[in-house]
């Protein structure tokens, strides 16, 4: 199923347009240097599935998506400019200045599925997190119905307060998927592979 999940870079750049990045939530301190990650989204996603629908779910924080190959994080950062007044617009709307952001895709695995968008929440530090915003991206996601194959895609907007550097659960009506506590693994893994990539570079 790896390959379902693959976001070419043109086709992110096709959805994107150029803008002021959003204010995100717990993005500013201690951020690994951008163009040096060599992971690959499907490293860093969290899925899970049903019978019909398998759901993925990535942060858009700088501290883990400039840990993706540059032409991955450039078009990641370019899908998010590009819904920067929508973002701003549903931050307005639920009463804060800023949001914990990921990009959830739904996929179908029958014909004629039907997927929740308000079903998909977190868990994370002993509290719940359901989303308090939803920037649709694919064209025809309030139909809420998918072919088989097709995808839904959507940046999902939480209230500040997710851990992403600790462990946490994602939700999908009755299933859940704890796998972000292994993700977290790989993600120090490169985090330090980074550092040092970024150290050893010649001084302008």
């Amino acid at each position: 199923m790896t390959a379902f999940w693959r976001f070419s870079t043109s086709a992110l750049l096709a959805l994107a347009a150029c803008g002021p990045v959003p204010r995100l939530a717990a993005q500013g301190e201690d951020l690994p240097p951008a163009g040096f990650g060599t992971l690959r989204q499907d490293q860093v996603a969290i899925r899970l599935t049903t019978p019909n629908l398998a759901v993925r779910a990535l942060p858009l924080d700088e501290r883990i998506i400039r840990l993706l190959a540059p032409d991955t994080y450039a078009s990641l950062v370019e899908l998010r400019r590009s819904r920067t007044a929508d973002i701003a617009s549903a931050s307005r709307a639920a009463g804060v200045d800023s949001a914990t952001v990921f990009v959830v895709t739904f996929f179908g695995l029958q014909p004629e599925t039907r997927f929740e968008p308000d079903q998909l929440y977190i868990s994370s530090q002993n509290a719940f997190f359901r989303p308090i915003g939803v920037v649709p991206v694919t064209p025809r996601w309030s139909e809420g119905q998918l072919r088989q194959r097709e995808q839904a895609v959507a940046i999902y907007l939480f209230q500040p307060g997710i851990s992403l550097l600790q462990p946490f659960t994602l939700y999908y009506a009755e299933r859940s998927s704890n796998a972000w506590e292994s993700t977290l693994r790989t993600i120090e893994a490169e985090r330090s592979r980074v550092l040092a990539r970024a150290a050893g570079q010649p001084r302008p």
